[in-house]
């Protein structure tokens, strides 16, 4: 019965629902960060405060995280997911109908920006209860290609609908049409675990919630991988808020912004599959860490010295390929060394550390040069992941049955 309930079929549906929602909340994220000069224009605002509509979903992550990961643990994925989901929805729609007034538009930003850790926190309690262990980094790494799909139709698709006429508040209205039908699908079709469980004995040792919080923290492999985390993801976050301005001192456009964006997605799409299944299939951690990380500095070194714009693509290609692949990888890592603390607990830490490094996308833009160049934050850039190869060879791989 086991067997047949590890190959059922179902457990696609359920990860493909969960994929949507959190494909919809990436849209929604960074759908201004490719059309910063545009918003600002639009609505009559600084480019800064175009940021601080991205930059307000990673504010809202640091004190909800904690109490959001114990409502996943305790009261289960459908329900508290459903929650978020259903918040998703509503302040999607809701943005869409704020017209030009920024006011509006950055109240309802707060409103999504409260449903997503609802999604993010809950990575790897899907396929903990769906998957079993030698698919689960595999499973969390189709997740993260959800949400880099959703980055990618955000960062591609909005200038190129705001360049062909569409005005920037109906193109919020459509995203947030987008994210109310995810959330009524997720809401309609996911469960919360099959009627058999995948591996039974994994789930007698589940420790209580704040029991498995203080084991987690007592866990000092688990301190460098949240360190990680705060690299990986503060320099992706930074890159995409920033995305155009980046580019533009070097004569590019919105639309190259987009084309570029886009590409580095596409390159996290790859590296989200092929590097976490590599991972899977070789029982190993830690090596495909140092593969992530190292594997990235040549792209960042591409995106920050570029004047040519076929260069520019190649390296964002690159840095996306593998600097994505780290996080599906590192959440897995995490769920071993700190069993048997809840998925939902160890992986909130992790998003609740990267996404604190929004300090990183405010550096970022306090590092400009007069001229409006980014190239001394993203030197340093470099430098944290150079930081975080020297975490990971504290991060030896957990002993596996």
């Amino acid at each position: 019965m086991e067997k047949q309930m590890r190959s059922s079929p179902y457990k696609w549906v359920v990860l493909a629902t969960f994929m949507f929602i959190n494909l919809t909340i990436q849209m929604l994220w960074i759908s201004y960060a490719p059309i910063s000069l545009w918003a600002a224009e639009f609505y009559g605002v600084s480019d800064l405060k175009i940021g601080l509509l991205a930059m307000s979903f990673m504010i809202a992550f640091i004190p909800l995280s904690v109490p959001i990961s114990w409502s996943i643990d305790t009261w289960g994925v459908h329900k508290s997911v459903g929650l978020g989901a259903a918040m998703m929805g509503i302040f999607g729609l809701l943005r869409g109908f704020a017209g030009q007034s920024y006011t509006l538009v950055l109240l309802t930003t707060f409103g999504l920006a409260a449903s997503q850790p609802f999604l993010l926190n809950s990575w790897t309690s899907v396929p903990a209860k769906w998957f079993p262990s030698n698919q689960r980094a595999t499973a969390v790494g189709l997740v993260t290609l959800g949400n880099l799909i959703g980055t990618a139709l955000g960062m591609v698709l909005t200038p190129i609908l705001v360049e062909n006429g569409m005005a920037i508040n109906t193109v919020q209205l459509l995203y947030g049409a987008i994210a109310a039908l995810s959330a009524l699908l997720f809401i309609l079709f996911y469960r919360d675990s099959p009627k058999v469980a995948v591996e039974t004995e994994e789930e007698e040792g589940r420790a209580l919630v704040l029991d498995g919080l203080k084991n987690a923290l007592t866990c000092r492999p688990f301190w460098y991988t949240l360190a990680v985390a705060f690299v990986g993801l503060g320099i992706f976050n930074g890159i995409t808020t920033w995305i155009e301005s980046i580019i533009r001192p070097r004569g590019f456009a919105p639309t190259d912004a987009g084309t570029l964006g886009a590409l580095m997605i596409a390159g996290g799409l790859f590296g989200a599959i092929i590097i976490p299944a590599l991972s899977d299939r070789k029982g190993e951690r830690q090596k495909y860490l140092y593969v992530a990380l190292l594997g990235a500095l040549p792209g960042l070194a591409g995106l920050t010295f570029a004047t040519n714009a076929g260069l520019l693509f190649a390296s964002a290609f690159v840095m996306g390929f593998f600097l994505v692949s780290a996080l599906p990888i590192a959440m897995q890592y995490a769920a071993e060394i700190t069993a048997p603390t809840p998925e939902g607990t160890s992986n909130g830490l992790i998003q609740l550390f990267g996404q604190g490094a929004v300090v990183f996308v405010y550096v970022m833009d306090a590092l400009k040069t007069q001229d409006g160049s980014f190239t001394p934050s993203l030197l340093v850039a470099m430098g944290f992941i150079l930081a975080g190869a020297i975490f990971v060879t504290q991060m030896k791989d957990a002993k596996r049955s």
